[in-house]
């Protein structure tokens, strides 16, 4: 049996500051019997740096009827997730995205119109709250398949006759997916996200392919016929044109119900590009169009790839 599944359940298993998981029970508290699982994951969690920044957390729900009743949040999430909501909790603020865990497991594969979900979970994430033993299960479940993803999309995308780490290859995994995203990191980020935690990557990447073998047996295969490059490079085309699309479609969304959500994007911008983007007043009361004239002067410009 592949070592994958254990090594996600050891991570998230481990221990954060407290107030991070004060704060992911108060969220979970907001949403009573819905609530299965919360995640926290992103940069403060790789810097432990938390005052002064937001914190990134997935809630996990049963399913939106039952997080939101009858509300047209159920639908919005249904049909464009996550949801994103800001919180506040003891001094500290976040962002916390909603998905059902039906979702959660259908965005971490590699069927997924985008790249979100699944090259966040490549990474390291906490489990911070959860529901009972069985939400705990279901969210290594649905986090196993976000490397092999990572993996299976990347390995045809390496270069032939040339020796590779396997640090090599989760780096250049982050590099096409950070390139699939309106992304305001500079260059050199999706390297940084292994630079941070190499020894972390080193000992997931063995089994990581291990369970791609192990899922191949299962099949029923004896021989892996690996896509051809220009297959991969056209579905790569195809996620990079839907997560630019999605990534406008969800700030129009995110107008309606995250107060504020234009400075947060210029926040985002300007701390990850350096850059010094002010958002006007006429921004803040239109957001929507405000973030329409903003996002392509940000992208001629290069602060946004």
């Amino acid at each position: 049996m592949s070592e994958l599944k254990p090594l996600i359940a050891q991570e998230l298993a481990q221990p954060v500051d407290p107030r991070v998981a004060a704060f992911a029970a108060s969220i979970a508290d907001q949403y009573g019997e819905a609530s299965r699982a919360v995640l926290f994951y992103g940069s403060c969690l790789r810097t432990t740096e938390l005052d002064g920044q937001m914190l990134d957390f997935y809630l996990i729900v049963s399913s939106y009827e039952a997080a939101y009743g009858k509300s047209w949040l159920a639908g919005a999430n249904r049909r464009l997730p996550p949801n994103v909501f800001p919180a506040e909790h003891d001094g500290l603020v976040a962002k916390v995205a909603v998905l059902s865990e039906k979702d959660f497991y259908r965005l971490n594969r590699v069927g997924a119109s985008a790249v979100s979900v699944w090259a966040r979970f490549a990474q390291p994430a906490r489990l911070v709250w959860q529901a009972d033993a069985a939400a705990q299960a279901q969210a290594v479940e649905a986090i196993a398949g976000a490397p092999v993803t990572l993996f299976d999309m990347t390995f045809p995308m390496m270069g032939v006759d040339t020796q590779y780490t396997i640090l090599d290859l989760w780096k250049r995994g982050f590099e096409l997916t950070y390139g699939a995203e309106l992304r305001a990191e500079r260059k050199d980020r999706s390297g940084s996200v292994v630079d941070a935690d190499p020894e972390r990557y080193a000992r997931f990447g063995p089994a990581v392919v291990a369970a791609i073998a192990e899922r191949d047996k299962k099949r029923g295969k004896t021989l892996k016929i690996v896509a051809s490059r220009e297959a991969v490079e056209k579905r790569w085309q195809q996620l990079r044109r839907n997560g630019k699309i999605l990534t406008l479609a969800r700030l129009a969304k995110a107008s309606a119900t995250y107060a504020g959500g234009i400075d947060y994007l210029a926040w985002k911008i300007n701390r990850h590009a350096g850059t010094d983007y002010v958002i006007r007043p006429w921004q803040r009361k239109w957001p929507i169009l405000g973030a329409l004239v903003m996002l392509p002067r940000l992208i001629m410009g290069g602060a946004i790839k």
